[in-house]
């Protein structure tokens, strides 16, 4: 029966579950009687939910606190081995897949190195298969356990109601690739456990925001810089946060060619791939042979002896250069949204690190506008290079919430264009 509102009785005992395992998430263990405040339910509300998640085994007791003058209060939290969710990072040198517990407490985890340039399809979906059966079965968990797999993907990523997820990634030659119709094709996972596909950046700022340096901040954007450049944008019109193609951003008219194929993108200046092929241009002799990581660890100590030697002058100036514009693409974003906080994270992000960072901080407040750059903090992310993997795990974990805790239901069969069929059998076994 629906109230005058429209919400029906189980649309508020979803709601009123989903109050409670967000609260004892992320502000537990609380006991019951802390819950009343935390949540805005009344102490009868509080002990039917509690009750209702106790019995489904989602929540636990988790030891006691003395009261004033009567007896001790039992704690209750999220129970660790209630759920399970995969997190994926395609990322530009290699695909992680993790296994996490419902708290994100990493239990296995598979690497599937990319040679340069590789974003063949079913190699990509392959790894994901592979890697997803391979934390499993490290882990001992068995996939009806999964409430979901989350994929951070670069792109666009599109939600149809035939095809599910597509992906639209021009800088990797993605065009519309059906990718959740192809993962769950063949899938070794049952139909009640979704694939969730979102944009890397947006899994990267999603984690940032959730438990790491973005928490508490109202308005945000979180960088991913890695070979290229993205950003993920979180207000509170867009809670769970937008992925914004801001490397293909124009910064210079007839400029460098992007692998895009446009002229004169941020991501042509500032993304790694790009800082490397600027340094060999100017003479510079990255390591033949190697990733892209591993070239620019090179440059870094190229740039920055370690032993406090001569420094690559060309080195050097390429990555102040890159500074600049970095800095510069930041003060696009600051005069367009206004954020509290900038955070940049990527491999990349993270190698060039602290070192990094008061220039394109100082690049940043030059170019951007006096009054939102007073009121911004540029800083590094907390979360590391998992912070993709824990984002796409949020996928899934936050759909459960949304849920009040339920599993979902079989998710819907979704048909494979015949000519992408072939792509199943180049995948690797």
């Amino acid at each position: 029966m629906a109230g005058r509102n429209g919400r029906t009785v189980r649309d508020l005992r979803r709601a009123n579950r989903t109050v409670v395992l967000q609260r004892l998430y992320f502000d537990g263990p609380l006991s019951r009687f802390e819950l009343g405040p935390a949540t805005g339910l009344s102490s009868g509300s509080v002990s039917n939910v509690v009750a209702d998640l106790i019995a489904d085994g989602l929540v636990e007791e988790a030891g006691s606190v003395d009261s004033d003058g009567g007896r001790p209060r039992t704690l209750l939290r999220v129970a660790p081995g209630s759920g399970h969710m995969i997190g994926v990072d395609v990322g530009e040198t290699r695909v992680r897949i993790e296994l996490f517990d419902l708290t994100l407490t990493e239990l296995a985890r598979a690497e599937r190195p990319l040679a340069q340039q590789r974003y063949d399809v079913g190699v990509i979906v392959g790894h994901i298969r592979d890697g997803i059966a391979e934390v499993l079965a490290a882990a001992g968990v068995a996939p009806d356990r999964l409430l979901g797999a989350g994929v951070g993907v670069p792109g666009i990523v599109e939600r149809t109601p035939d095809r599910g997820a597509v992906v639209h990634g021009q800088t990797i030659g993605w065009d519309a690739v059906p990718l959740e119709a192809l993962l769950r094709s063949g899938s070794q996972l049952p139909d009640t456990v979704p694939y969730l596909i979102d944009n890397g950046a947006k899994t990267l700022g999603q984690a940032e925001m959730w438990f790491g340096a973005g928490r508490g901040a109202r308005n945000a954007l979180v960088v991913l810089f890695g070979s290229g450049v993205g950003a993920c944008l979180v207000t509170p019109e867009v809670e769970h946060g937008r992925a914004v193609e801001w490397g293909h951003l124009t910064v210079r008219v007839r400029g460098r060619r992007c692998r895009c194929g446009a002229l004169g993108c941020l991501e042509a200046y500032a993304g790694a791939e790009s800082l490397l092929a600027r340094w060999r241009e100017e003479g510079g002799r990255p390591p033949e042979g190697t990733d892209e990581e591993t070239a620019l660890t090179a440059m870094l100590a190229a740039a920055y002896p370690p032993d406090g030697g001569t420094p690559d002058e060309v080195a050097l100036a390429v990555l102040e250069e890159t500074a600049e514009y970095l800095g510069a693409g930041l003060s696009d974003l600051i005069n367009l949204f206004q954020p509290e906080r900038i955070l940049i994270g990527g491999w990349a992000g993270l190698q060039l690190g602290a070192r990094f960072l008061p220039a394109v901080r100082r690049h940043a407040m030059s170019y951007a506008l006096r009054h939102p750059a007073e009121k911004v903090t540029v800083d590094l992310g907390r979360l590391g290079p998992d912070a993709v993997t824990v984002g796409a795990a949020i996928l899934p974990l936050a759909d459960f919430f949304a849920r009040g805790g339920r599993r979902p239901e079989p998710a819907p069969e979704y048909p494979v264009p015949a000519w992408r069929t072939a792509l199943r059998e180049r995948a690797p076994r």
